[in-house]
């Protein structure tokens, strides 16, 4: 199939709402609450989350490849049924603990985290496969890539706003019945792809997958791409509060950052359709590098100035969510695997998302805890080493995925 009429489209692009729902929260809000509800220390909850990213990652190839071994006649639907109850289950428990202190708390914690990732994973891998197999367009790609992406984005903004104004039970209750709603559109609207008979039920081995010098090149500035997005989405909430002062804007910031990326979807797609999906990257990387590196200079209370970082930096996030996964269905038709391959090639593109977040807490959080930071103080070392942690080291990263980027021969595709 070359095309979806406008109303399957956004059958398909509604998951991405919950899904960006459940994440938001758990990658941002999770090491806060817990560090400040329940006092477990940063080097705690970083090493929690290390550990359990790290194993839910190495389970995302498994994933794809069990999803390119369906039997024939079977689409990418039952997995994602499968992962509903693992998603709300997972997300409910992490946000309403049954213990209170101790150990208990800490395994609670822990076994929560598996769960709700092992939900994620299995519906977001069958999820981005499915969509990369609906066609083989160009143009098509991009639609699909900037409807998926632009819902993801308002379920975003809705975890911004819910978590600035409400309860975390709120946020429970909205994730189930946005879940349901959006997975019962799917199945119902979006066309269905089978495993065809005559394909044979095994999937694509890593070593095959990484012989192949456009998915090697695009992995690569992925993941350093990743790993610098993640390090200050993992500390804003920090940076903002003891080192902006400005915790109780943090929501509002967080749903400006937001609204700017999805006011930001028309013009890179317009951009990437244009010039090449590789370009409109390339200038979103370097508008970031450009805006972000200010973060580390602004005096406390400046409101509008990290405002504007806020702003502009949002504007970029437009091309880093829709222009990725556009170019990796690229990748895997121009290698010959589209319909056959895609559960592997997005396995592993989840594994390198999930160890990118890994890193970033899992790292970040003790190598702060270590050089005297700690959530709530005032120590001038300790807020100094979050200002270069936030600000400097992801400029850094950046700047080198820029640069593999540009020299790659991704254009060609």
């Amino acid at each position: 199939m070359n095309y979806l009429n406008f109303s399957r489209l956004v059958a398909y692009g509604l998951l991405a709402f919950p899904l960006a729902f459940v994440a938001l929260p758990i990658y941002v809000y999770v090491p806060q609450f817990y560090a400040e509800h329940f006092g477990i220390s940063l080097s705690a909850i970083g090493s929690a989350l290390l550990v359990s990213r790290i194993a839910d990652a190495f389970f995302d190839p498994l994933i794809g490849g069990l999803i390119d071994r369906r039997p024939a006649g079977v689409g990418y639907e039952r997995y994602i049924i499968a992962a509903i109850p693992l998603l709300i289950g997972g997300f409910v428990a992490l946000f309403h603990p049954m213990v209170d202190s101790g150990g208990a708390l800490f395994a609670w914690f822990f076994a929560s985290l598996i769960v709700v990732y092992a939900g994620f994973s299995l519906a977001s891998i069958a999820y981005q496969a499915w969509g990369a197999a609906l066609t083989q367009s160009p143009g098509e790609r991009l639609r699909i890539s900037a409807v998926r992406e632009s819902c993801g984005l308002l379920g975003v903004l809705s975890a911004a706003l819910m978590g600035q104004l409400a309860s975390f039970s709120w946020l429970s209750w909205l994730l189930a019945t946005s879940l349901l709603i959006s997975a019962a559109c799917l199945l119902r609207w979006t066309p269905r792809i089978y495993r065809q008979l005559e394909q044979k039920n095994v999937a694509l081995a890593w070593s095959e997958m990484f012989m192949n010098m456009q998915f090697r090149r695009l992995f690569t500035v992925f993941v350093l791409n990743g790993i610098a997005a993640a390090i200050p989405a993992t500390l804003f909430l920090f940076f903002t509060k003891d080192r902006m002062h400005l915790g109780a804007q943090s929501g509002y910031l967080l749903l400006i950052y937001f609204l700017a990326a999805a006011v930001s979807m028309p013009f890179w797609i317009a951009f990437a359709r244009k010039t090449h999906e590789r370009d409109a990257w390339l200038l979103s990387m370097l508008t970031t590098i450009i805006s972000f590196i200010w973060a580390y200079n602004l005096p406390a209370d400046a409101l509008v100035g990290f405002g504007l970082i806020c702003v502009f930096t949002g504007f970029s996030l437009g091309a880093d969510l829709a222009l990725p996964p556009a170019l990796l269905a690229a990748v895997i038709n121009h290698a010959g695997h589209s319909e056959k391959y895609e559960g592997s090639y997005f396995g592993a593109w989840s594994w390198a998302g999930k160890m990118n977040l890994a890193l970033a807490a899992g790292l970040a959080l003790p190598l702060l805890d270590l050089l005297g930071y700690q959530p709530g103080g005032a120590s001038p070392g300790g807020l100094q080493a979050l200002g270069y942690a936030y600000a400097i080291l992801p400029c850094g990263l950046k700047c080198v995925a820029a640069w593999l980027l540009w020299r790659s021969p991704l254009r060609s595709l």
